[in-house]
């Protein structure tokens, strides 16, 4: 009963869940309506009508969303995505309703707002007050399911490392399975080693237990099938972890083409729908930009002319979208020189080529200004990993894992490895990997609102650094 409970009436707490949802659209638009036109006295009909016919449409996009899967494992951001989406999706399903109906005068757009608003921030509270809750509970031995592991090796004990940092998620190893016998006299995290069992029907009709994860590596696929066709009888829940940690996972996910399920091993997260927002929001937001610095941007070149001879603008081949040449803009800052070809000489501190106006604009980040030229381009966005000289990429692709990587999405003004303080010189190889590992992490998280996290982060911390010179 006390691990169990929650699992036995699982029914019951999704009829609950459903129940609240329903309560929380239809409430927020009475209490939206009572904010709007200050009573509930004399009410339309047409906005009864609305509110429970948006409860119609809130459960079937809440459904669709996940918001009544199991949420096990699952991270606050996530339920905060589902949510967002679910919300979005109903707002987009009214206006298109009022368009074609021609109902869209027939009732307040201020009070329509104000529901969405108010149901969403009350969806977000429910939901992640009951996130909380559950994990208190997991927290004390409630609500737990408990799962055998097969495979001690270095996929094992990474599992069992990842499920002790994550008690919240309610997991508990009762045992690990393998067929080494040199493991059997040993413990992970205090969980005895075993061999695999000849009988598994017999076994788990011995020792229940709520789920079994295969943890072996890829060439044991004949292994894996033994095992399978070993657990053919029983009903537990089988999950297989692949072994694929080594081997360079970007936004990794799980598709069906043609029939086939496929395992995306790396892909950019701008395609499709992702892309066409990314787009766009570059677009708007770099001619915003551009119109609001053009006084700035004046100052800056008269004050470049009266300092030194030659261009405004520096341009430099730097790799963009798909290791694609282009032309990066930047203000100059340094004194007309030649370099080595094929060399690129990064700037150093105190570095005698910089003016004195170019070394302002370098500590100030302004001298990057002119790339809002390249967004409206296309061929940069505001955010993303920052565009290397072509030198660099061929002197670190083959030092640092995973390099070239970055060049699966256009390269941005600001990222996240500058927001965290690597940004100027890479003296160093440690610093090229630590930027690199900062530039995938955005890749493989990317999202509009890590977007608009690292440009407020930019505004406010990114612009001065002490690492640039």
């Amino acid at each position: 009963m006390r691990a169990g409970i929650f699992k036995r009436y699982s029914s019951i707490f999704s009829t609950i869940s459903f129940l609240f949802d329903a309560f929380i659209v239809i409430a927020s638009g009475y209490l939206a309506y009572f904010f709007r036109f200050g009573n509930l006295l004399g009410m339309p009909p047409i906005y009864n009508l609305v509110i429970f016919v948006g409860c119609a449409i809130a459960y079937v996009c809440f459904y669709q969303v996940g918001l009544y899967e199991p949420l096990r494992g699952k991270q606050v951001d996530v339920l905060f995505k589902r949510l967002f989406t679910a919300w979005g999706s109903i707002l987009l399903i009214f206006a298109v309703l009022a368009f074609f109906t021609k109902t869209g005068e027939v009732f307040s757009r201020i009070w329509l707002a104000e529901w969405f608003f108010v149901g969403f921030c009350c969806s977000v509270i429910f939901r992640v007050a009951a996130l909380l809750v559950m994990r208190a509970l997991r927290k004390k031995g409630y609500n737990h399911r408990t799962l055998y592991i097969i495979g001690a090796g270095s996929l094992g004990r990474h599992i069992a490392n990842s499920i002790q940092e994550s008690m919240w998620a309610g997991y508990v190893i009762k045992a690990f399975f393998d067929d080494n016998p040199t493991a059997h006299d040993k413990n992970i995290h205090q969980h005895p080693v075993l061999a695999i069992p000849d009988n598994w029907d017999r076994f788990l009709a011995e020792q229940p237990v709520d789920e079994i994860w295969i943890a072996l590596p890829l060439r044991a696929e004949q292994r894996i099938k033994e095992i399978m066709m070993g657990l053919r009888h029983s009903t537990v829940n089988v999950r297989l972890v692949p072994d694929l940690f080594g081997l360079g996972l970007l936004n990794h996910s799980i598709s069906n083409i043609a029939g086939i399920a496929t395992l995306t091993l790396r892909e950019s997260p701008m395609r499709g729908l992702s892309l066409l927002i990314k787009n766009i929001e570059d677009r708007v937001l770099a001619f915003l930009i551009l119109i609001l610095i053009s006084p700035l941007l004046l100052i800056i070149a008269i004050a470049i002319k009266m300092n030194s001879k030659g261009p405004v603008l520096f341009k430099q081949k730097r790799y963009g979208i798909d290791g694609k040449l282009i032309n990066v803009y930047k203000f100059r800052s340094m004194f007309v020189h030649q370099e080595t070809e094929g060399q690129v000489t990064q700037a150093k501190r105190n570095d005698s080529r910089i003016t004195w106006v170019g070394r302002f604009l370098r500590k100030s980040s302004l001298d990057e200004l002119p790339q809002f030229f390249n967004v409206l381009q296309g061929r940069m966005s505001i955010v993303g990993p920052r565009p290397h000289a072509v030198a660099h990429n061929e002197q670190y692709k083959d030092l640092v894992a995973m390099y070239m990587q970055r060049h699966i999405v256009k390269p941005g003004i600001t990222g996240w490895a500058q927001v965290n303080g690597f940004r100027g010189e890479t003296d160093t190889l440690e610093k090229m990997q630590k930027r690199v590992e900062f530039d995938l992490y955005y890749i493989e998280n990317w999202s509009i609102w890590f977007d608009f996290k690292i440009i407020l982060m930019t505004i406010f911390k990114g612009f001065i650094n002490k690492n640039a010179h």
